[in-house]
């Protein structure tokens, strides 16, 4: 496991970094960075070969040109991209840090106009406002988020996220076909890339193959746990539609403690719950999610999303009419 921090004060950063054997807490490299911001590439670089170095690994060619390929020279742009991200995966996301992060995204712009990665950000936030309706048009978020993924394309074909946001894109455009060919590029430019491997799963999940898309969706989880309260709900799907309803419970309860905002994981919980015949908790999750938003429509919800077979809808609908609040 890689930890550690940075500190910046004015032109100058401060990285510190150490590499932990997880099975046994020993250290295998550490090492601290005191450097001007301007060389941070450089010192990515240079973190990236130690680590490699103390793994002992061989990297393919494929690899060794990843690591050589620079998205941005520019500071500016890269520092915005950093920003951005931060606000879009925020624990609590809301429209203003929805509107934040796009301020960034489209400031790197400004900074280097040729920058796939700042592209294909602007489509994933704009996901993320079709899916959570915090604008006043969020359907028109869709075709926003699905050209901003075609520049992000067109200025660099191997930008491996650029492939995921446009697979994402064509999944909620129930393409499921198209989808599952946008992950499989994304994962030959970068097979360790957790986002991938976690829409690899969840279009499987859509496609009616719940057990086929677990492991894609753990691996995901192991390779960046970071983004383990986004991937966990899709796994609790998963199960859900699988009809291990104890295990999804148990998952879902965990997104919740994550994101406690959440209104759809809320939502197939208190499906799972009505299915293990704990109508009392489904009731109570239900009365959460209405709380957090009274404007909420299941209906409309699970109508957005590219479920391929009506019998999955029809298991998150019974769940939820076993708990007395779908009709």
């Amino acid at each position: 496991m890689l930890e550690g921090s940075i500190r910046r004060s004015g032109d100058r950063v401060r990285i510190t970094a150490q590499l932990v054997d997880t099975t046994n807490g020993a250290h295998l490299w550490a090492d601290r960075y005191d450097r001007d911001l301007t060389d941070i590439f450089e010192v990515q670089d240079d973190v990236t070969h130690r680590i490699v170095d103390a793994l002992k690994i061989t990297l393919s060619p494929a690899e060794k040109q990843r690591l050589a390929d620079t998205e941005t020279a520019n500071i500016a742009a890269y520092d915005c991209v950093l920003r951005g991200r931060e606000f879009m995966l925020a624990k609590e996301r809301t429209r203003e840090t929805f509107a934040q992060a796009i301020k960034y995204f489209k400031e790197a712009l400004q900074h280097d106009p040729n920058y796939s990665l700042a592209y294909a950000c602007l489509g994933f936030g704009y996901m993320f406002d079709y899916q959570n309706r915090w604008t006043e048009d969020p359907d028109g978020s869709l075709p926003i988020a699905k050209e901003y993924a075609r520049q992000a394309i067109e200025k660099d074909p191997k930008e491996p996220l650029a492939h995921c946001v446009t697979a994402w894109c064509a999944s909620l455009e129930k393409d499921l076909d198209r989808a599952a060919t946008e992950i499989d590029i994304a994962l030959s430019l970068n097979p360790n890339l957790a986002l991938a491997h976690s829409l690899r799963g969840t279009v499987r999940t859509y496609s009616g193959q719940p057990l086929e898309a677990i492991p894609e969706i753990e691996q995901a989880m192991r390779l960046d746990p970071a983004m383990n309260s986004q991937f966990i709900h899709f796994l609790g799907m998963a199960y859900l539609l699988a009809g291990k309803y104890e295990t999804a419970a148990a998952l879902l309860r965990q997104r919740i403690i994550l994101m406690p905002k959440t209104d759809f994981s809320r939502a197939l919980l208190t499906s799972v719950l009505g299915h293990l015949g704990e109508v009392g908790d489904a009731r109570r999750v239900w009365a959460e999610l209405m709380e957090i938003n009274p404007n909420y429509s299941f209906t409309g919800h699970v109508g957005r999303q590219p479920f391929k077979r009506q019998e999955d809808v029809e298991r998150i609908t019974e769940g939820l009419k076993k708990a007395g609040v779908f009709s």
